[in-house]
């Protein structure tokens, strides 16, 4: 069964190296492996994929070696497991806000002790039962799930940052993300709103006491540089859409250059 390179990473005291990706795109998942990315955040929420193209996926991703850490469109137990049953190394699940909220997360996503994840290991996970054990006893298979999954939570509203210790500390709850656009977005409606420098720093406070990774979206590297000196793990920078943008871009100057000669 496969190990999460992503986890290998923080446990290593090191930042993780994640690209973004929200469309139907293979060969993105073999050039991030080829640059040596970690893992790719598939944005779920935002865009529309149906199940059939996501296990489509990730058979890349395995193929390639590279996390799959899935934003889903829903909090729904069995359909949350499913994604690591086809084979995500994580799930980060948006507009969370309180710890009992996180509780039920890991409930339904890690098995006993932790959680109350159903069990089955016929999944690409379990490299479709293939590593299962000749008994078919599934307590290693579901050892390693617990180990080489993970569960973190988007910080996306003010509630959320006053709760930061609280969610921080639940069991079984490996990082925490600031959604800095939906943050901003409700701050502003705040009588005091917190500066987003602070928020940071108390999200960083946080999950360093509690031995879990952070991150948040940078909006440039000068950014991404900020959240490193201050610890943060998850390091997502490059999307799917920013490549293609700036490749068509730089391709139609180029063209429109040689009009002009």
């Amino acid at each position: 069964m496969r190990k999460s390179k992503i986890l290998a990473r923080i446990r290593a005291g090191q930042p993780a190296k994640i690209a973004f990706m929200g469309h139907f795109l293979p060969p993105f998942i073999a050039f991030a492996a080829d640059s040596g990315y970690d893992g790719i955040w598939l944005d779920l929420e935002h865009r529309a994929m149906e199940q059939r193209e996501v296990q489509a996926l990730m058979a890349f991703f395995h193929l390639y070696d590279l996390d799959c850490m899935v934003r889903p469109p829903t909090r729904e137990k069995a359909r949350l497991y499913r994604y690591l049953e086809d084979g995500a190394a994580g799930l980060m699940i948006p507009h969370v806000s309180d710890a009992e909220t996180v509780r039920k997360l890991t409930a339904s996503v890690k098995f006993p002790p932790l959680g109350d994840r159903g069990i089955e290991g016929k999944g690409l996970e379990a490299n479709y039962g293939l590593d299962l054990p000749p008994s078919g006893n599934r307590n290693t298979f579901a050892e390693h799930a617990n180990q080489e999954t993970f569960l973190a939570v988007q910080l996306e509203t003010p509630q959320a940052v006053a709760s930061i210790n609280e969610i921080a500390a639940v069991p079984g709850l490996d990082g925490v993300f600031i959604g800095p656009a939906d943050l901003a977005l409700r701050m502003q409606y705040e009588k005091d709103p917190q500066p987003y420098r602070s928020t940071l720093e108390k999200v960083a406070t946080a999950a360093k006491a509690n031995g879990i990774a952070w991150g948040a979206l940078p909006r440039s590297t000068e950014e991404l540089a900020e959240f490193a000196a201050l610890g943060a793990q998850y390091w997502v920078w490059g999307t799917d859409i920013q490549f293609l943008r700036a490749g068509l871009k730089q391709a139609g100057s180029e063209l429109d250059e040689i009009l002009k000669s």
